[in-house]
């Protein structure tokens, strides 16, 4: 089993395609939080700080 440990043409091209797909799947998880909260209950009060007065 041997692996080809070809380095990218450019590693700036390389870092950009890495940055670009951590920045969408972000984006994507975000939007999905956001939803889940909006879906949970847009009018009750911020249950995730922890404050229990």
């Amino acid at each position: 089993m041997e692996r080809k440990n070809t380095p990218p043409k450019n590693p700036q091209n390389a870092r950009e395609d890495r940055l670009k797909a951590a920045l969408k799947a972000n984006l994507g998880r975000r939007k999905a939080q956001a939803k889940a909260r909006a879906a949970d209950g847009a009018g009750t009060a911020d249950k995730s700080s922890g404050n229990k007065d």
